[in-house]
């Protein structure tokens, strides 16, 4: 999805205006159209306990991912309202960032990121045309966490080689602020389009797991990545 686009279809709510019967204290909003999660992400050192790898200047990067986005607006009063965002399950996969190869595969996750806000609607209900802002807080659930060949491998070959057979991988569940900004484009009394934008902060750590041909765990390298992504939303509403 384009950003371009995106802030496109915002700028030009913002700027129009019309008449037409609007949003009112009880109207439930339903939103829904393609996702992007688009992140904006650093990490520390991977550290391993007892060893230099720190040294190594190992980092990890997460890549960007587009699903099918819904959300559920319940309108308090005429100008405030809570909504909740969620979607289908993003992947995104990891690669290497800092003295490891860009293009090295570490591996993937799965993760579901409910985002509640508290937006304000600045316009009259009259106008055919809402911009919107929202602050509020998101959750980040990560699972199905998966590791690649490459990355056992540059474990392996770091602890001297032909001593780990295998890796996993667990990314901790993150809380943290949300801000969002977006507009609605009502084409009759309960059809429209919109497009939104939000900034969530999604910070995690990365523990991965190397295991030897016995299975015994040799040890736990740790990444602390902050994603904090930049999350495009272009899609229709319904309200009753």
């Amino acid at each position: 999805m384009s950003r371009k686009f995106t802030l496109g279809i915002l700028t030009a709510g913002l700027l129009a205006a019309g008449s037409a019967q609007a949003y009112q204290a009880g109207d439930i909003i339903v939103r829904a159209g393609a996702v992007t999660v688009d992140p904006n992400e650093s990490s520390d050192h991977v550290s391993l306990a007892g060893s230099g790898l720190a040294d190594e200047g190992w980092e990890v990067g997460v890549d960007s991912d587009t699903q099918l986005g819904l959300s559920a607006t319940w309108m308090m009063t005429d100008s405030f309202a809570l909504s909740l965002l969620a979607a289908t399950p993003f992947q995104h996969n990891l690669y290497g960032s800092g003295s490891l190869p860009k293009a090295a595969d570490l591996g993937s996750t799965k993760h579901l990121p409910p985002t509640l806000t508290l937006q304000y609607y600045p316009l009259h209900s009259s106008h055919k045309i809402q911009p919107y802002i929202g602050v509020g807080v998101n959750y980040t659930i990560f699972f199905e966490e998966e590791t690649s060949d490459t990355l056992t491998g540059a474990v392996d070959n770091y602890l001297g080689g032909g001593v780990v057979s295998s890796t996993d991988m667990d990314l901790d569940d993150s809380f943290g602020v949300a801000a969002e900004i977006g507009v609605d484009i009502r084409l009759s009394d309960q059809f429209g389009i919109n497009a939104g934008v939000w900034y969530a902060d999604i910070d995690t750590t990365a523990d991965i797991n190397a295991y030897g041909a016995n299975g015994d765990k040799l040890g736990t390298a740790k990444v602390d990545v902050e994603i904090d992504p930049m999350v495009y939303m272009v899609g229709f509403t319904y309200s009753f």
